[in-house]
């Protein structure tokens, strides 16, 4: 695994109105799905592995459901045409999506991973309980992976035991379990009534790895050395906008010129954020290599009771890896590159330079 790139599809229309979404939240419903400029090809080769140095594991997630905008199914297909290894984000419920991507050739299908967010009382409630679990089982037939992953929330508790009873009987296994955050705290806190030794107590009865890592580190800042932007990536699917991290500065557009090598540089040990709220993707792929972690495939997989297992072998094999087993780690003076970095973006003299460098007229033809 040479990198991991995270890509975000920026749009809030979603089919379900869970009370713990960020899109209930903020009642965002109403977007329009975007507008793709760029063809499915193009994206594809703008993330050749030959530009990414080599192959890796790309995620694709929309801020409201991922598989609604019809250009994705062609997106992560031509993404896997350069032997990528490619995660979906999706609720599981648009079937014709399922249905495109069953019939995917079967080399992609061996490299393609479906994490099913299971929102429990939303399906319920519509109905749609058999709907979520036979798209689920279309993935698993065809050839994929798959992962089902619970958002804990308080309205949820009564309905554990029949959450866990309905995932044995359907897939095998309990459900994994994530941990939900307040988006309008600014310390992006756990989102519940309950104390954290309650919230522990509560949902670790699903006996999920995912829940149990989390738990582990979240909340906690980071200030560890970490190789985001270095070996890892944040990219807008729709602009080609590449960023070291979620809150981090850009890299460079990435679709704009597909000749121009993409100039990765690591975050270092200065993340923005409150703390890794998505530690068990970030922190088990080993963008943090001083913490020693589990692998990422234990964040996802579930063995079932009758042996069989979520991940197929080579999906479980690739996602057992670690970023840092194909990358060196940076020594001290390469570290020290990360912090001039840091004092020229803030500093007097870039400005000044920046400021001059407008006023001097450009060669005809030369690109700045």
């Amino acid at each position: 695994m040479k990198r991991f790139i995270d890509c975000v599809i920026p749009f809030r229309t979603c089919n379900l109105r869970c009370p713990y979404c960020y899109i209930t939240h903020t009642k965002s419903f109403g977007e329009k799905l975007p507008v793709f400029p760029y063809s499915a090809e193009h994206i594809g080769r703008s993330l050749s592995a030959e530009r990414l140095g080599g192959i890796s594991l790309i995620n694709l997630c929309g801020e409201g459901e991922t598989l609604l905008p019809p250009e994705v199914v062609g997106i992560v297909h031509a993404i896997l045409k350069q032997g990528h290894y490619v995660m979906v984000v999706t609720n599981g419920t648009i079937s014709q999506r399922f249905d495109e991507l069953a019939a995917l050739p079967a080399d992609c299908l061996g490299r393609l991973f479906i994490k099913f967010s299971f929102h429990y009382l939303e399906l319920k409630k519509r109905g749609w309980l058999d709907l979520f679990f036979g798209n689920v089982q279309k993935i698993r037939k065809a050839g994929g992976s798959f992962s089902v992953e619970l958002t804990p929330s308080d309205e949820m508790i009564p309905h554990i035991d029949d959450a866990m009873a309905l995932c044995r009987a359907r897939v095998g296994a309990p459900c994994h379990v994530t941990v939900a955050r307040d988006e309008t705290s600014p310390e992006l806190t756990i989102l519940t009534r309950h104390s954290p030794a309650e919230y522990r107590e509560i949902w670790s009865r699903f006996d999920s790895d995912l829940f149990r890592f989390k738990m582990s580190v979240f909340g906690e800042k980071r200030r560890e050395f970490c190789y985001a932007g270095l070996w890892s990536g944040f990219l807008n699917l729709v602009t080609g906008d590449l960023k070291q991290c979620y809150c981090e500065k850009p890299i460079q557009n990435i679709y704009a010129d597909l000749e121009r090598p993409i100039r990765f540089f690591p975050v270092g040990p200065h993340c923005s954020l409150p703390h890794c709220y998505n530690a068990h993707v970030f922190m088990t792929l080993g963008l943090v290599p001083s913490i020693p972690t589990p692998p990422f495939a234990e964040m996802r997989n579930r063995v079932c009771e009758d042996g069989s297992e979520w991940l197929t072998p080579r999906m479980k094999s690739f996602l057992g890896e670690k970023l840092g087993d194909d990358h060196r780690e940076w020594g001290w003076l390469e570290k020290q590159r990360v912090e001039l970095a840091r004092a020229w973006d803030s500093s007097r003299l870039r400005r000044k330079v920046q400021a001059l460098a407008a006023r001097i007229p450009r060669a005809a033809g030369r690109k700045p």
